[in-house]
């Protein structure tokens, strides 16, 4: 049986996440990877012998494609758009880092150059995807036990914890709008964004009270643009299909004197479930009624972490195998076409609210200037 091909754009640390995830596909798989920085392909190579090295990715896809090949763009946002573009062109999936793109205007010049390849474009927003307690949560709304979900609060403040800063110091990139598109919000809005939706199943979005700011502290950079923000918030109304409605409170920090928290609860009519999808076997807190009193318990999740080929998937695993799942055709809950573009333009609303004070409202039918049949068209879960 012929191995697999998997093309790294970018041998940077997040590259090297998804050249170990590949221990983990059904197959055997042989490794590509390209990048301009010697320093970057130095250390992948220390890490990945068997790799094959470019310093350009043209020179790396140019090969006859074939069905099952995938590309993983790891590189900065800026660079996102024409690297994807790329490699959509030469006939291979793309699976991109988050955030998918700089703006939803290149979030569609992708999404339009994957449909007419007719090759899929996914995105690696999904990395917490699968956490037991997050489908500890899924099955109680599936099986009706909130009731009418009217709210939700989503809420992680973190008082120090920027990119390019405490977390990541080398990569100041993060920093320069020019290069990241934003801050906390492109940084972590796409998971956010991706749980939301995976568990709400929304059909459109509106944003409105939308606010940015970045929190100064006596270790700000000064030596290289930081002009992103650490501090995000809005109120975001989801139309789910049946045409009821959830009110969802919004708030992401990087950087806050105020305290930390995290907190994501969904509220119902008949209950309420508070969880944690990002530590993910921690147990939920079930509240409801009894006899016309409040109660509440705490719940262990009953499910196991996703598994690949070779054992249990850690969070930098899952983008890549959930990725070749839904190429295959089998379930899987990677976002892929318009899924991720809608994902991506709610993401962008929150800024777009914030600069201009007015409510922006983002449809899934026409996020992508219209619906498709096609493998990159709309629809829920990969299946």
């Amino acid at each position: 049986m012929r191995s697999q091909r998997l093309y790294l754009i970018g041998a940077g640390v997040v590259a090297r996440y998804h050249a170990s995830a590949a221990t983990h596909l059904p197959r055997e798989v042989t490794v590509a990877a390209a990048d301009p920085d010697p320093d970057a392909r130095a250390a992948f190579a220390d890490e990945f012998p068997d790799a094959a090295l470019f310093d350009d990715a043209a020179a790396m896809l140019d090969e006859p494609p074939r069905e099952d090949d995938i590309v993983v763009v790891a590189a900065p946002p800026v660079i996102h758009r024409d690297l994807a573009v790329q490699a959509l062109e030469s006939g291979r999936h793309v699976l991109c880092e988050k955030p998918l793109a700089m703006d939803r205007t290149e979030a569609r010049a992708m999404l339009s150059a994957a449909r007419e390849a007719d090759r899929l474009l996914g995105s690696c927003a999904c990395r917490f995807a699968g956490a037991p307690s997050t489908e500890a949560v899924r099955e109680r709304l599936d099986a009706g036990a909130l009731g009418d979900v009217y709210r939700a609060t989503w809420s992680d403040r973190r008082p120090r914890s920027r990119s390019g800063v405490e977390y990541q110091p080398g990569s100041r990139w993060f920093l320069d709008a020019s290069r990241s598109g934003g801050g906390v919000l492109m940084d972590w809005g796409p998971y956010d964004f991706h749980t939301v939706h995976d568990l709400l199943e929304p059909v459109a979005a509106t944003v409105s009270g939308a606010w940015t700011a970045r929190p100064a502290t006596a270790v700000d950079p000064t030596d290289v643009p930081n002009d992103v923000e650490q501090h995000v918030g809005a109120a975001i109304s989801y139309d789910l299909g049946d045409g009821r409605s959830v009110a969802v409170t919004y708030e992401r920090a990087a950087c806050t004197h105020g305290r930390a928290e995290r907190t994501f609860e969904l509220e119902g009519t008949t209950g309420a479930v508070a969880f944690d999808w990002i530590d993910e076997t921690d147990s939920l807190t079930v509240g409801g009624d009894e006899g016309g009193e409040a109660v509440s318990e705490r719940v262990e999740p009953d499910r196991e972490p996703p598994a690949g080929a070779d054992g249990p998937l850690g969070v930098h695993d899952r983008p890549l195998v959930f990725f070749d799942r839904a190429i295959r055709g089998a379930d899987s809950p990677v976002a892929t076409g318009a899924d991720a573009l809608f994902d991506f333009a709610v993401l962008r609303a929150v800024y777009d609210c914030a600069e201009t004070g007015e409510p922006v409202t983002v449809e899934r039918g026409t996020v992508a200037n219209g619906q498709s049949s096609d493998r990159n068209g709309d629809g829920g879960r990969s299946s």
